[in-house]
């Protein structure tokens, strides 16, 4: 069966439904984020500790994911995304309920677990449903739709936070989180391509071991750990650096720089369409080199200067993540399926580099501020540079189109 295409109706229910639950997921995945020092003060914590908000709900992602992805390639993709977002937002109307530092670690840690359906689900749930030459498009709107949760996350509990405090900040974005699941409900097509796969003895052993020694998913992987560690440990340390001088802003202020989020989500649709006729090998490198001279930008004193490094940053990340995400499950596809299963192994490095890179971010603001948090990014985006580069040199496989739009094989 042919799969959905731009224009047509169920195109359109399927990308704003997984538009909705991307806006769910990253929402409430980062919601602590613009108010880590009231965190911090609520608590008595030491300072930066309050990071383990983020860390620990990033970490709990990514050990449900390698459950969630075999899960889903027997049961099916609908379902998952479904019980994903409902149970996610339930999740985020507790959090503010909750009396004590530790219950609010467990909650965010129960919250990471939920929102593991449907990262690992959208991706492989495009791959099927859409058909070959708009894939990379669609995966563009959906990374888009976490660059607009990501924004609107921090702006709703930054707003909220300064004139209500944190607690009802918190819960004003799962009320947002609860809409959005309505609408992924109501909207989203059920799966017509999906096709049980059921993974035991040497079928499974396989298709692990291709999934975990392909070069060029392993480099994605790869890319997705680096990528994600230096976003959000730079966007961790901002935290604390817009609140001491010379800015000393407000939480209200200093989550308006979280609106740079909204330029990811035009980048990423951006570039998944010039992917479409360029190929991915062609773009994935510009856009992480394009990451790592924002980065570099934001070293400057002006709050202007920053605010334009920060914007490449974050635009370029999109790009790259929206890239790097579509080609796994297209790799993953024409090398002989399991396209659920490289998500989330994709989703594991991400989240993974989220927790471990997002925390180290914290110590490297206590030990030297604003440049070591830069130095800690630009490391991590060098490297990515170099797997892009490396993706470069790998040989595509036998239905190049397939894996890489905008290319024929050798």
């Amino acid at each position: 069966m042919s799969g959905y295409r731009p224009g047509d109706a169920a195109y359109r229910r399927a990308t704003i439904a997984l538009f909705a639950a991307a806006v769910t997921t990253f929402a409430l995945l980062y919601a602590p984020q613009a108010v880590l020092p009231e965190i911090d003060a609520a608590f008595a914590l030491p300072a930066g500790q309050s990071v383990l908000a983020i860390s620990v709900t990033t970490a709990a992602m990514a050990l449900a994911l390698l459950a969630v992805g075999p899960v889903t390639e027997r049961f099916g993709r609908t379902p998952v995304i479904i019980a994903s977002v409902v149970l996610t937002a339930v999740v985020g109307l507790a959090l503010p309920l909750a009396p004590t530092w530790p219950v609010l670690l467990g909650l965010r840690a129960l919250q990471g677990v939920s929102l593991a359906g449907t990262a690992a689900v959208a991706m492989a749930y495009l791959r099927e449903e859409v058909a070959p030459d708009a894939h990379a498009r669609a995966t563009g709107l959906y990374v888009g739709g976490t660059a607009i949760g990501g924004m609107l996350g921090r702006f709703v509990v930054g707003g909220v936070g300064q004139f209500a405090g944190w607690r009802w900040a918190l819960a004003a974005l799962g009320a947002l989180g609860l809409t959005c699941a309505v609408v992924v409900r109501l909207l989203l097509p059920p799966s017509r391509n999906f096709h049980p796969v059921p993974m035991r003895g040497d079928t499974a052993r396989a298709t692990l071991h291709r999934l975990l020694t392909d070069p060029a998913l392993l480099a994605l992987y790869g890319i997705a750990a680096v990528g994600m560690g230096a976003l959000i440990g730079t966007f961790n340390g901002l935290a604390f650096r817009l609140r001491e001088g010379p800015y000393q802003l407000g939480v209200a202020a200093s989550s308006l720089v979280y609106l740079t989020y909204a330029s990811g989500s035009l980048s990423s649709a951006y570039a998944g369409r010039v992917a479409d006729r360029r190929g991915r090998r062609a773009v994935l490198p510009a856009a992480v080199a394009v990451m790592l001279a924002g980065l570099l930008v934001t070293l400057a004193d002006p709050l202007w200067v920053v605010l334009v490094g920060l914007t490449a940053f974050t635009s370029a990340f999109f790009a790259m993540h929206g890239i790097a995400a579509g080609w796994v499950a297209a790799r993953a596809q024409v090398g002989g399926g399991g396209t659920g299963q490289a998500t989330a192994f994709y989703l594991v490095a991400y989240y993974t580099g989220s927790s471990v890179f997002g925390g180290l971010a914290g110590v490297a603001w206590s030990g030297g501020r604003w440049p070591a948090v830069v130095a800690l990014a630009a490391a991590l985006v060098v490297v990515a540079l170099g797997l892009a580069w490396a993706l470069t040199r790998i040989p595509r496989l036998p239905d190049a189109s397939a894996e890489d739009p905008g290319v024929t094989a050798y």
